[in-house]
């Protein structure tokens, strides 16, 4: 099942798929899948997280609604471990970078639109120093943060929920037993 972060939808059967189906099962988007990002997820997990709230606030506000998933679900298309680049080259500034090497990508890769172009360039503002254009390019950027975020307490909050449950079992067990036992 194809989910995003914190929601129990089926992205398949959300009208967000329809918006990047050209592009969700290319063999470059599918590449992201071996790439970590954020300590517990993939880059197309991420990709995937940062495009359908996109989609989900943009169409909520009516704005493109499309550009902004199909642009989420590219914003870190570039193909190498972000940590070993670094390591290797030295490069202090990939953070401010590395939009320029999705945009790249992107471009020479499937037909974008200037609205994505500007949101896959910008999403790191103001990392990236120019200007977004579009209102659909600042989302993306408190989007991409906010995911970032969820992705990196989802191990927690999943341990937290465990142990709940664990404590609820445990005082239901009392229950039954103190029920059984008068």
């Amino acid at each position: 099942m194809l989910k995003a972060i914190c929601s129990k939808k089926n992205l398949k059967e959300h009208l967000y798929f329809k918006a990047v189906e050209d592009i969700i099962y290319s063999d470059e988007i599918q590449q992201l899948k071996n790439f970590q990002h954020h300590l517990s997820t993939t880059r197309f997990q991420h990709s995937l997280n940062v495009s359908y709230y996109n989609y989900l606030f943009c169409k909520k506000f009516n704005f493109n609604a499309r550009a902004a998933a199909r642009a989420g679900l590219l914003h870190d298309l570039f193909f190498y471990n972000r940590k070993e680049y670094i390591r290797k080259t030295g490069e202090k500034r990939h953070i401010g970078r590395h939009p320029q090497i999705a945009l790249q990508n992107a471009s020479e890769r499937f037909e974008i639109n200037h609205i994505e172009k500007d949101i896959i360039l910008k999403h790191m503002w103001p990392f990236t120093l120019a200007l977004p254009k579009y209102k659909e390019t600042y989302v993306i950027i408190l989007i991409d943060k906010y995911c970032a975020i969820m992705e990196f307490f989802a191990p927690y909050l999943s341990m937290f929920k465990r142990k709940k449950n664990k404590v609820k079992k445990l005082e239901m067990n009392k229950i039954k037993t103190a029920t059984l036992v008068e």
